[in-house]
């Protein structure tokens, strides 16, 4: 298939985009003087860094397909609408948690904004502890879970049926609809890893493992039920794909800062979910400093599941927020965060923090993280304290 609009692909056609945009002065008063790199790393949009001397710019498109497969996965490009409208609304309640736009252009599904190259993808860097000792980024998981906490409590606040009223908030469950990538996160997340699928894959220690869990029944009905929640819970927006991923962090000007982006997965949804994504890369990252014997690490990371929960509490009692209870959203937040773990151990999409680990510890941590994702689908509850 062939993109109905003009797609970057290098350069030139940054460059000129920029200047047909009014927006290359921002970086130089020459196009000769731009540099651009290519820095796609995630799954699904093309982004590129325009340098100038006057300073820099991303600009990140979304092609009609899944950038990371091509033509063969059609999707439609309209998702970066929904990750503008996000960003609008955050701009409102958390602008320091949220990069700066700069501007969206509907019609070639652009979205220009502030680069974040001085940061660091917090996958990346937590990666980088584990695998070689490296810390480029002095990480204060306290103030990483209370900023990610904040920012998911801030947005579902705003967007509640109470908040907004019955009518306003009908309209935004209508406007935030984003069907094609609810369907993605029910296949990736919510279906394929329980049955046998040709997209999944795991570490050879999992197969018995694995072979139980496509015939375990509580597993079939636990899951089925939080397919129904994410399906019919239209509780609040939610960014619907945060992962350590779609999280930036570093020290530029000497005070750590959290950037979350790419909220292009955004819905009206479950509430808990954000939440439980996040724990549940957290709680896998914990697994792998365990693995390679730094259980302060470990500890540290999951130090950062209890600051989210209680930033998001203390937001969510100060909006006077009733429904649904804390509670109900922790329960949720753990289902979430189960199905979200087993999908890194044994579906599609695995996680580099799991996957980069040395042979000789690899298979009992992807043993670690099968078992937990398993008992928060269950249970609803965290791990008990060992």
């Amino acid at each position: 298939m062939s993109a109905a609009y003009e797609l970057l692909v290098g350069r030139d056609d940054v460059v000129a985009y920029l200047d047909g945009a009014g927006l290359l002065g921002r970086i130089a008063a020459s196009a000769s003087d731009v540099r651009v790199d290519e820095v796609t790393a995630g799954n699904m949009n093309r982004v590129f860094i325009a340098r100038g001397p006057l300073g820099s710019l991303a600009v990140k498109q979304a092609p009609p397909w899944v950038q990371v497969v091509g033509p063969d996965w059609p999707v439609d490009p309209g998702r970066i609408a929904s990750e503008a409208r996000t960003y609008e609304r955050l701009a409102e309640r958390v602008p320091e948690s949220i990069p700066l736009i700069v501007a969206f252009d509907p019609e070639r599904y652009v979205l220009v904004m502030e680069d974040l190259s001085a940061l660091d993808v917090l996958r990346d860097a937590l990666v980088r502890q584990v695998v070689s000792g490296a810390d480029a980024v002095d990480v204060d998981y306290a103030g990483l879970g209370e900023v990610v906490g904040r920012f998911v409590a801030e947005l579902a606040a705003s967007t509640t049926v109470t908040a907004l009223g019955p009518a306003a908030h009908a309209e935004l469950v209508e406007t935030a609809a984003n069907p094609e990538l609810c369907r993605m996160t029910l296949d990736v997340v919510l279906d394929e890893p329980y049955r046998r699928h040709e997209h999944n894959h795991w570490h050879p220690a999992l197969e018995e493992r694995v072979a139980a869990l496509y015939d375990d029944e509580r597993m079939r009905a636990a899951v089925a039920s939080i397919r129904h929640d994410f399906e019919t819970r239209h509780e609040a927006l939610i960014h619907g794909d945060l992962h350590t991923g779609s999280v930036m962090i570093g020290r530029p000007s000497g005070a750590q800062r959290v950037v979350v982006f790419d909220p292009e997965f955004s819905f009206v949804g479950p509430i808990g979910m954000d939440l439980g994504l996040f724990w549940a890369n957290l709680e896998l990252a914990a697994i792998a400093a365990d693995a390679v014997g730094q259980p302060a690490l470990a500890a540290a990371r999951r130090s950062a599941i209890d600051a989210s929960w209680d930033a998001f509490a203390e937001v969510w009692d100060a909006a006077g927020a009733s429904a649904p209870s804390l509670a109900a959203i922790s329960r949720d937040a753990w289902r979430f965060a189960g199905v979200e773990g087993m999908r890194r151990a044994v579906g599609f999409s695995h996680a580099a923090d799991i996957e980069s680990l040395p042979g000789a510890v690899l298979g009992e941590a992807s043993i670690r993280l099968f078992d937990a994702a398993r008992h928060h689908v269950l249970t609803g509850e965290a791990l008990p304290a060992s």
